[in-house]
């Protein structure tokens, strides 16, 4: 993309910058394209169908670590309807009361979103230390194992499919969003090694998945708060064009 071209770019949709691995922040690319929005929705619709399998083997094999996954396919999950409800008022036009719009609507979304996420780490957190104090057998390791591969291969579905959409919309969000489902189906594989711990005579193993998951929705809350406050201070973003780019 050439320099001209970046402007244009950039006239067209406003502030489009892409931001890193956080869940769901607003990029103007992705609200000022019905493609976009589909793809949320079909990304949304993927990993709460991924979650809801999963939470009922978690309920019956009493697996933290699958339960901590869980959390986190949920909160991913969740973190859609703030934006969609930013979307249908930042399509609203202008009026005596808000002369600029509805477009910073997506400023409060992105604090719904990362409370939705803190609130998922925390439930995970509460469930992990529990479970170390109170250490229960895991059943149905097998199912475990396969709910595991379920949370893989959902998330790197949703993976694939923001990097595609994202890179035809020219969002380097969307496809920020891609690489970060993608690390996302890793830690669903997290929970496999740890089944695999538990089968082979070690009970820790799950109790310290579900805290290393619990760990890693710590540091999305993080890098999502930076993000956010970054956006509502009309602060500067350093990602740039790079992910659509390779």
């Amino acid at each position: 993309m050439s320099d001209s071209d970046s402007s244009h770019h950039h006239a067209e949709h406003g502030h489009s910058h892409g931001h890193g691995h956080t869940h769901g922040v607003i990029d103007a690319s992705i609200s000022t394209s019905d493609r976009g929005i589909w793809a949320l929705k079909w990304s949304f619709i993927g990993l709460f169908v991924t979650a809801l399998i999963q939470i009922v083997v978690a309920y019956l094999s009493k697996s933290v670590g699958l339960l901590a996954d869980t959390i986190h396919n949920f909160g991913d999950a969740a973190t859609a309807i703030p934006l969609w409800v930013a979307f249908a008022l930042a399509r609203w036009k202008p009026n005596k009361r808000f002369t600029y719009g509805y477009g910073r609507v997506e400023d409060l979304a992105g604090v719904a979103i990362v409370l939705t996420i803190a609130f998922s780490a925390l439930v995970a957190g509460y469930e992990t230390i529990r479970r170390f104090i109170h250490p229960q057998p895991v059943g149905y390791l097998w199912a475990v194992m396969a709910a595991s591969i379920v949370g893989f291969i959902g998330n790197e579905a949703v993976a694939i499919f923001r990097i595609k959409v994202g890179k035809e919309i020219q969002s380097a969000a969307l496809v920020a969003d891609g690489y970060h489902a993608r690390i996302d189906g890793w830690t669903s594989l997290a929970v496999l090694f740890g089944a695999i711990g538990v089968w082979l005579g070690y009970p820790l193993a799950d109790p310290i998945v579900g805290l290393l998951i619990t760990l890693a929705i710590v540091q999305i809350v993080w890098q999502s708060i930076k993000t956010v406050f970054t956006r509502m201070l009309d602060g500067v973003e350093l990602v740039g064009l790079f992910l659509l780019r390779h």
